[in-house]
């Protein structure tokens, strides 16, 4: 798959093509209208709270709904790492939401909290690095080929992404060379095992959903530095409703 041209140089070259679907534009929004269709003057409070429809919140939920079977299966539940990466993976999900809402009245909240999930992320990205590092297992390289394939699938859900793995496991024992083993179990045990498998293709959705928030938090800035916050939103409403905006 193609890699937008803005992507960041340290993130997986895993990003979906097309235009992030309710992604902050960079155009006003429309003037507004009455019962009657006629047109009415402009308030100062845009349109907000719809989250539900960003690729970045899709994403990190996907991330989150993926980490909480993780833990459940391969964290010890009393660890202190398993409260971490529920909580990180948690963080992206609230923080893109409540960023969102807030932004009817506070773009400088919405920033924010929408950077304070990209801060999650990454956290939470360290996490199955160090994962799989202190067991001395494999992180993949940016040009394996299992990343364009597990974005490429596009997986909405948890199940979608055990469905994967699953077929990637079955596909690695079965290009097993003949000579490695007298049976399937002693070939398994020196393979890659789910949890490698797993927390690889956690890597590789939290690269996605990291490159969509670096987007974001860019057009935010955008548009914040076009239109202004708040408080000029509200002088500029109010110079029009007095009749004392020409332009």
């Amino acid at each position: 798959m193609d890699t937008p041209q803005d992507q960041p140089q340290d993130q997986p070259q895993d990003q979906p093509q097309g235009q992030l679907q309710d992604q902050p534009q960079d155009q006003p929004h429309g003037q507004q209208r009455g019962n009657q269709g006629a047109p009415t003057k402009k308030g100062f409070i845009g349109p907000h709270g719809g989250y539900r429809k960003l690729k970045s919140f899709q994403l990190a939920q996907l991330v989150y709904d993926v980490t909480v079977k993780f833990c459940e299966r391969y964290v010890p539940k009393r660890s202190r790492t398993h409260d971490q990466m529920v909580q990180a993976a948690r963080s992206g999900v609230q923080n893109i939401a409540e960023g969102s809402q807030a932004s009817g009245t506070s773009r400088k909240m919405e920033i924010k909290l929408t950077n304070v999930a990209r801060a999650g992320q990454e956290e939470l990205k360290l996490d199955y690095e160090d994962f799989l590092r202190h067991r001395g297992l494999e992180v993949w390289p940016k040009d394996d080929p299992r990343r364009a394939d597990l974005v490429a699938r596009r997986c909405a859900t948890a199940e979608d992404v055990s469905a994967w793995v699953e077929q990637q496991y079955a596909d690695l024992v079965e290009h097993l060379p003949a000579n490695h083993g007298d049976t399937l179990d002693a070939a398994k045990a020196d393979r890659p095992s789910y949890p490698v498998i797993t927390a690889n293709a956690a890597l590789v959705l939290i690269g996605v959903a990291c490159s969509l928030l670096d987007r974001q938090v860019s057009a935010l800035e955008r548009r914040f530095m076009r239109e202004g916050g708040i408080t000029e939103q509200m002088y500029k409403a109010r110079r029009r409703d007095r009749g004392d905006d020409t332009r």
